[in-house]
């Protein structure tokens, strides 16, 4: 929760800062599209030309991420003729870190002037017709699971203290990773997204009560993320990789190893979807 509006958007302002000058040092323009690389998107990085990186670690306030799998490094390239921001590792909850930090890098975008925000992730799959490797677009999320990250002190410079939730996800970027998926022979599930705290998996009966409100994949990161986006009012498009049925509908036991290994799999299909998305922005 932010106790202190000044200190916050001090450090916001204090990272924002260090990577511009990093950029521009590099002659590089700011770019307006940033895209988290979820689980199995990391290879996306390696379609790209890169044009910097810079380790979180050497970021002023920029927390680190601790996930398996998650780098923790942003990454500047240029992909389908774009420049964009390459997240390589985002945070989580789980972890440990209040909602202010594990939205913190939304803000540092927005501050930048980032107007499109690429979610992807891991998750499990509760939709008709789901198996491991497919893909989902998120058209909508369930976050009464979440602590909102907006409590506290409203951060007037970014948006206002009772932001409209109605269209978190921009229709137009939905529409665009539609007509991507089409073009590209990849089949793309719609659906709602539910998040939840972790690092517990969901048990049978959560998983049960969730599919009869209609979630068609649940995970633990994205929404807070998506929440502070469009407080920022940002556009925000969002896939799941379906890594794994979830609890009560998978005959076997859920491991960190399956969802790793799955997102490998769909690895190719994420990062081409992403690749032609960004082409047609």
């Amino acid at each position: 929760m932010i106790s202190s509006k000044t200190e916050y958007m001090e450090r916001v302002c204090c990272a924002a800062e260090y990577i511009k000058n990093s950029l521009k040092n590099e002659s590089i323009d700011i770019p307006s599209v940033c895209i988290v690389l979820g689980s199995g998107l990391a290879p996306l990085a390696s379609m790209c030309e890169v044009l910097t990186e810079i380790p979180y670690k050497n970021i002023p306030c920029f927390p680190e991420s601790t996930a398996p799998g998650h780098e923790g490094r942003l990454i500047v390239g240029k992909l389908s003729e774009k420049n964009v921001f390459m997240m390589s590792g985002r945070f989580h909850y789980y972890e440990g870190y209040d909602y202010d930090i594990c939205t913190f890098y939304v803000r540092v975008m927005s501050f930048l002037k980032v107007n499109s925000l690429i979610l992807t992730n891991a998750a499990g799959g509760l939709g008709e017709g789901m198996k491991p490797t497919d893909l989902m677009l998120i058209e909508d999320h369930v976050s009464f699971l979440c602590e909102s990250p907006l409590r506290g002190q409203n951060l007037d410079d970014f948006g206002v203290r009772f932001p409209d939730q109605t269209c978190v996800y921009d229709k137009e970027l939905a529409s665009l990773l539609l007509k991507s998926a089409e073009e590209l022979g990849i089949t793309l599930h719609r659906g709602v997204y539910c998040y939840t705290k972790g690092p517990q998996y969901e048990t049978p009966t959560e998983i049960k009560i969730l599919k009869m409100l209609g979630v068609g994949a649940v995970g633990m990161s994205t929404v807070p993320e998506a929440i502070v986006a469009s407080h920022c009012q940002m556009r925000v498009a969002a896939v799941s990789c379906i890594t794994n049925l979830a609890a009560g509908i998978s005959p076997v036991k859920l491991t960190q190893e399956e969802v790793i290994e799955n997102a490998g799999k769909a690895s190719e299909n994420s990062c081409n979807l992403v690749k032609k998305l960004v082409e047609k922005i």
